[in-house]
């Protein structure tokens, strides 16, 4: 008599290409020109009500219990003011924008570029764990049960994982914000590597960051069918010369010499909504 045994599902390829992320607060970045000669003929009076509105709607908006909202003066070209707001969902960022749109002072702003993404984890190595786990147990991949553990387990993880993916914005004096891409070219392409390769060059790659613990605050969002690019970087530093420390040695990185495309950066001063009528007549608050 022979004795049959149940076959042990085969993971695809493809299953197993992608790793597992959590998600948690939903981003936008607003980049906004001043029309200052619009704004520098205005009498005075009516400027310090105008701004005494905005900095009211800020002033709330920064200290919103699910998801702050902060402002920053940028360096350079690219604008005059960024605005970063973290909430729960694309609704409450939509509010938010709606919000500051319904201002006098929005009269006075011209977009000059924006970004949508989410707030992110990416589990390599507990991707590789909990896949070969599965299997183990004879799961069928995609299969309802499949879907059910992987859920759980992700479930359990954004619960410990809670104060990362649902962070206040970092009191830093200076932020750094850059968009990047793996790159997906016909001589390199990240999406073709092994997900072990993969595994070990972010592992790598974020050796890199964690030597800066303590100097600077790093927070990824993924914006994979939210944006032009495929993650956003947000740097928080009270030195901004970490900026350029950071980057450049992680430029050394196998992950980022040879697979990583960057957008470009904003680097901005951060500015308390009680400082913005400050600002917007030329003089960086204290």
């Amino acid at each position: 008599m022979t004795t049959t045994h149940p076959t042990r599902p085969l993971i695809s390829k493809e299953t197993l290409a992608v790793p597992l992320t959590t998600e948690g607060y939903s981003v936008l970045h607003q980049m906004m020109r001043l029309k200052r000669s619009a704004w520098r003929a205005l009498p005075a009076a009516e400027k310090s009500e105008i701004a005494a509105e905005a900095a009211s709607a800020l002033g709330a908006m920064e200290k919103n219990s699910k998801g702050q909202s902060a402002l920053y003066s940028l360096l350079g070209h690219k604008g005059d003011l960024m605005l970063i707001h973290f909430r729960e969902s694309f609704a409450d960022l939509n509010q938010a924008e709606l919000t500051l749109a319904n201002l006098r002072l929005n009269d006075y702003l011209e977009p000059a570029t924006s970004y949508l993404s989410i707030i992110e984890l990416g589990l390599y190595e507990s991707t590789l764990k909990i896949y070969k786990e599965l299997t183990d147990q004879g799961i069928v991949p995609h299969s309802d049960q499949w879907k059910a553990e992987i859920e759980c387990k992700l479930g359990r993880h954004k619960e410990a994982m809670h104060p990362r993916l649902f962070p206040e914005i970092p009191p830093n004096r200076y932020a750094c914000f850059y968009p990047m891409d793996r790159r997906r070219g016909e001589d390199k392409n990240w999406y073709t590597l092994p997900i072990e390769e993969r595994a070990r060059q972010m592992n790598e790659h974020g050796l890199v960051g964690r030597r800066y613990a303590g100097e600077v605050k790093q927070i990824i969002t993924g914006s994979i069918g939210f944006d032009d690019w495929e993650w956003g970087v947000d740097l928080f530093a009270d030195d901004p010369l970490v900026f350029k420390k950071l980057i450049y040695e992680m430029r050394f990185d196998e992950v980022s010499a040879v697979y990583a495309l960057f957008g470009q950066f904003y680097v901005g001063i951060r500015v308390a909504a009680a400082g913005l009528e400050t600002l917007l007549n030329g003089e960086l608050p204290k």
